[in-house]
């Protein structure tokens, strides 16, 4: 009898240990819903070959990448998650853009990490994973602090990002003395910029001043007007620092129509947003010093190069991103002993990762960005 109960206790527990190893050993699926045909199949392509480079880097087999095709759609997307969902998949990362976000509600315990960086409006169950407006605003407020910038104007493009910036102000609770929406027409730029830095007013200073000076008895007088008329307006500007919510050429050319009514970046600090180090903005001389917040511009570069070399391609942001998706899942997952539940991205953690450190908490994800500033034709690093 008592080699019986033995021999059934030494099975019971080989019985636990064989179990106990077959979920230790089991893969964890993570779903990969990005563009792989059609117009943006190379951005697809780019994320997919970034993804295994993170894997491959981590050098742990137990995670399983499944990837699917959305033809960059909505309808594709939902196809695809309807596929991962019934292979038992429970984490997916995408899709690439915000639209096609739209049909994903449904899949109620399944959590989308989506690259975009738009976070007001999502379905409950998506995670934004892209550099968002609160991430870059909470920046700018730092060098507002190390600065002393106490009257900071926010330009605010009308377009579909324009919820998203309003959202974060409020949420960062950033120091404001004003903000503007302009229109991105350039046809109608130029007099929205003239009306919010009162470049009439300033205008007719000037020419108020140049005639005071021309009628009065003044013995400098010709000294004091031949002064007054190498100047473009008179009177102080009512803001000290003018933060452009734009990119690419909608950014130059407000930044231009700012130049134009004499508000250059030389009397106040021009502030952008995230501008991914766009190389177009170092030739721009006039526009310079101009400021804005980033990810770590070394690791970027860093990154870029390795992906080069792997594959004899160029990289791009949304590859740079996937990269440290990957390690940040990982990361979260082994935390949570490679349990996929709706609190792996609920519970307060931080993660450093090559873009900087992701802060996590309660379903959103913001980072801790770097500030640079564009002068004498380079990209220096700040903060």
């Amino acid at each position: 009898m008592k080699t019986l109960i033995k021999l059934l206790l030494v099975t019971t527990l080989l019985s636990l240990a064989l179990f106990g190893k077959s979920i230790a050993n089991e893969k964890v699926k993570i779903g990969l819903i990005v563009p792989l045909s059609g117009e943006y199949k190379e951005i697809g392509i780019s994320v997919v070959q970034a993804m295994r480079m993170a894997i491959n880097k981590i050098g742990d087999d137990k995670i399983v990448i499944k990837v699917k095709d959305n033809f960059a759609n909505p309808i594709n997307t939902l196809e695809a998650a309807e596929q991962l969902y019934s292979e038992g998949v429970k984490i997916i990362v995408g899709p690439v853009f915000n639209k096609n976000l739209a049909l994903l509600s449904e899949f109620k315990d399944v959590t989308f990490v989506s690259f975009t960086n738009k976070i007001n409006g999502n379905p409950n169950n998506v995670i934004s994973a892209g550099v968002n407006a609160i991430s870059q605003i909470n920046t700018i407020k730092k060098f507002q602090k190390k600065e002393n910038l106490e009257r900071s104007i926010f330009l605010i493009p009308k377009t579909e990002f324009q919820s998203e910036i309003d959202y974060a102000i409020k949420k960062t609770k950033i120091n404001l003395k004003d903000k503007f929406i302009y229109d991105t027409d350039p046809t109608k730029l130029t007099a929205q910029i003239e009306k919010i830095t009162r470049y009439p007013q300033r205008k007719q200073n000037l020419i108020d001043e140049i005639n005071r000076v021309e009628n009065s008895e003044d013995v400098n007088k010709e000294k004091k007007i031949e002064t007054l008329k190498k100047k473009d307006t008179l009177g102080g500007i009512n803001f000290d620092s003018v933060i452009i919510g734009d990119f690419e050429e909608n950014l130059k050319s407000v930044a231009t129509s700012l130049l134009y009514t004499d508000v250059s970046s030389k009397r106040v600090k021009y502030i952008t947003l995230n501008q991914w180090f766009d190389p177009s903005l170092v030739k721009e001389k006039n526009l310079q010093p101009i400021y804005f917040p980033s990810v770590n511009d070394k690791n970027f570069q860093k990154f870029n190069n390795e992906y080069l070399s792997k594959f004899d391609k160029n990289s791009n942001q949304i590859a740079f991103l996937s990269y440290d998706i990957v390690g940040l899942i990982y990361y979260l997952l082994y935390k949570n002993d490679f349990i996929i539940d709706k609190n792996l991205f609920y519970k307060e953690n931080i993660f450093k990762g090559k873009i900087g450190i992701f802060e996590i908490n309660k379903n959103i994800i913001t980072h801790k960005l770097n500030f640079y500033v564009v002068e004498d034709e380079k990209i220096k690093k700040i903060f």
